[in-house]
């Protein structure tokens, strides 16, 4: 396992302080890895895609989540404080330019940032491609992935009253910000597992999260959700052209059931710098084999063409 050779902790000024770590070469490739969720944090695992002698690997948890502080916290926190996180931190460790690694929720991010600041950018690579559109979240909790999983939907719909199953994020949202704790963490629970339980092409059985980290995962990415992703309608797809300059390679599961493929497919069409790579007999989690072992590639790709 590489081990981190700097864990810091980051004030952003406006009472978030955010988590960062790097590990790898010191003088090495930057790569901005950007998590999952929103709420999901960063992990060890997540250090393995990287040649530690060719790149320098920067980690952080974003605002609410993980090791950052305030746990759970929505106040201050929107995509675009999120891509003043990026810069700061960029800015602090003093990288010009940095390939973005980022999956789901962090591929999202990893576009609206190079949208924001192309300049700042080496490439992209993204896994699971989620552009937070309102037809996406229809998909996931509006009955799209249910008509395969109407097991785990049952499990998702039991706690939300049948006069309120016409909008499951906002019935959600009442329950996830009730302000009682208890009540919190117990929706937390069947929000984070619907998901969990999609995430594999293998399903597993239903378990339990942690309750603090369920709670923080719940809690962001339903404010995330309930607001749009605070993004405009389409705006990542209608703003493509500031990144079209830029190499870009799209992992995406062929059976990915929390993000499908055609927005990686949308995504990519007519980039003409970009690669969809639709990965065989696999979904939508970092952690699948097939899925693991093409980011590898990827990265030990750029390594061997010595892309940068």
């Amino acid at each position: 396992m590489v081990e981190p050779f700097d864990q810091r902790r980051i004030d952003m000024g406006d009472g978030h302080v955010i988590y960062l770590e790097q590990s790898g070469n010191p003088e090495g490739v930057p790569v901005i890895v950007l998590h999952g969720g929103p709420g999901g944090g960063c992990s060890p695992y997540m250090r393995r895609f990287f040649d530690p002698a060719h790149y320098r690997t920067i980690l952080f948890d974003q605002r609410g989540c993980g090791r950052s502080r305030p746990h759970a916290e929505v106040d201050k926190n929107t995509t675009q404080h999120l891509i003043h996180d990026i810069q700061v931190i960029r800015q602090d460790l003093e990288i010009e330019r940095a390939v973005l690694f980022g999956g789901s929720w962090g591929a999202t991010l990893a576009v609206a940032y190079a949208e924001a600041h192309p300049e700042s950018v080496l490439a992209l690579v993204l896994r699971g491609v989620f552009l937070g559109r309102r037809e996406e979240l229809d998909w996931f909790y509006g009955g799209g992935a249910a008509r395969f999983f109407p097991d785990r939907w049952a499990d998702f719909l039991a706690p939300i009253p049948e006069a309120e199953r016409g909008d499951l994020i906002a019935a959600y949202h009442r329950r996830l910000f009730s302000g009682d704790r208890a009540q919190e963490v117990r929706h937390a629970q069947p929000w984070v597992m619907w998901e969990n339980a999609l995430a594999g092409l293998e399903i597993s059985g239903p378990g339990h999260a942690p309750p603090d980290y369920a709670r923080a995962f719940a809690r962001l990415e339903n404010h995330y959700f309930v607001n749009g992703c605070f993004l405009e309608e389409n705006q990542l797809l209608r703003d493509r052209h500031r990144i079209e300059h830029l190499p870009a390679v799209i992992v995406q599961g062929r059976y990915d059931m929390v993000c499908p493929p055609h927005t990686a497919w949308e995504l990519a069409d007519g980039w003409h710098k970009a690669e969809l790579r639709l990965v065989p007999a696999s979904g939508h989690a970092l952690s699948e084999p097939r899925i693991a072992a093409e980011l590898v590639r990827v990265m030990d790709g750029f390594r061997d063409d010595a892309a940068f």
